[in-house]
C-alpha cells in the first residue's frame, strides 16, 4: 500500500506553525526514514496521517483513497502505528498482546476467533519471536518488547507501518535486530515510514530519507545522495564528517572535533 501527503500544514496555536506546506509520496514496499530534530513535528504528521489530529490542511492519501473518506476501522486496517515503548499496565502475555492487535478485524463484542489467532501466529512466525508467546510482556526485554509491538502492528493486517523512534532506549544489538526486522518488512512489501534521530540508521537501512526542519520539507532522496554535512548542521546543529566504508556501500558519521 503507498501513502501520499499532498500540501500539509498543521498549527497547534494561532500563528505558530508546525507543518508547512508537506508534500512526500511512499510507493509499496519501500522503508523511508524521516530525519529531524526534536519538536520539529515528526510525530504530529504521524498523528495527521493516523487522523488523530484532524485540523490539518492539504490532503492525504492511504493507498489512493483520500484518508478523511475512510472510516477510523477502515483506516486502521491499512495503517497501523508502532510506539517507542509500551509500558505495561496489566501484564498480559506475548500472545495476548499481540491478539490485540486484532480488534480493527472484530465487530462489536466479538471475541477474536480462530482467523484473529492465525493472524498472530503469522505475526510472531514473521518475525522469529514465536519462542516468546507465552512469556509475559513484563518479563521480555526491551528489543523484544519493540518486536512484540511490531508484531502487534502486523496482526493488525495493515500494510502500512508508522514507527516512531523504534529503536529509542534499545541498547546496540537490539537497535540492529529490530532494524534488521524492519528491512525485512520492507522487503516482503510493507511500506514504512520510520522516524529516528540517528542518521546512520538511515544509511545502512532506509531506501529514502525525509528530512523536516522549520516545519518544511527539506531533503527527499536516497541516503546517500541527500544525507550531507550541511544537512546534519541545519537539522542538529553540529559539525559532522560522513565516511563512506567498504567501497560506499556504508556510511557512518563522525563529530569534526574528533578529527581534529
Amino acid at each position: 500500500m503507498s501513502i501520499e501527503v499532498r500540501n500539509v500544514s498543521f498549527a497547534y496555536l494561532r500563528g505558530k506553525t508546525v507543518l508547512d506546506d508537506i508534500s512526500f509520496q511512499i510507493p509499496d514496499g519501500e522503508f523511508v526514514c524521516l530525519l529531524g530534530p526534536n519538536g520539529v513535528g515528526k510525530s504530529t504528521l504521524f498523528k495527521c496521517i493516523l487522523r488523530l489530529l484532524t485540523s490539518y490542511s492539504g490532503e492525504i492519501f492511504v493507498d489512493g483513497a483520500d484518508s478523511v473518506s475512510l472510516s477510523a476501522k477502515e483506516l486502521s486496517r491499512r495503517v497501523a502505528y508502532i510506539p517507542q515503548s509500551a509500558a505495561a499496565i496489566f501484564n498480559y502475555t506475548v500472545r495476548d498482546t499481540v491478539l490485540m492487535g486484532t480488534t480493527a478485524m472484530t465487530n462489536g463484542l466479538r471475541s477474536p476467533g480462530k482467523k484473529e489467532e492465525a493472524f498472530v501466529d503469522q505475526a510472531l512466525k514473521l518475525l522469529d519471536i514465536e519462542y516468546l508467546k507465552d512469556r509475559m510482556f513484563t518479563r521480555i526485554s526491551g528489543g523484544e518488547r519493540q518486536l512484540v509491538l511490531i508484531a502487534r502492528a502486523l496482526a493488525q493486517q495493515a500494510r502500512i507501518l508508522l514507527m516512531d523512534e523504534p529503536t529509542a532506549n534499545l541498547d546496540y544489538g537490539n537497535q540492529l535486530r529490530v532494524l534488521e526486522q524492519i528491512k525485512t518488512l520492507s522487503a516482503s512489501g510493507y511500506t514504512i515510514l520510520e522516524s529516528t534521530h540517528n542518521p546512520e540508521q538511515a544509511f545502512w537501512y532506509a531506501d529514502r530519507v525525509l528530512a523536516v526542519h522549520g516545519g518544511k520539507l527539506i531533503a527527499d532522496g536516497k541516503p546517500e545522495k541527500v544525507m550531507d554535512a550541511a544537512l546534519l548542521k541545519t537539522l542538529y546543529q553540529i559539525d559532522v564528517s560522513i565516511e563512506a566504508l567498504h567501497d560506499g556501500k556504508a556510511h557512518v558519521c563522525l563529530p569534526k572535533k574528533l578529527l581534529q
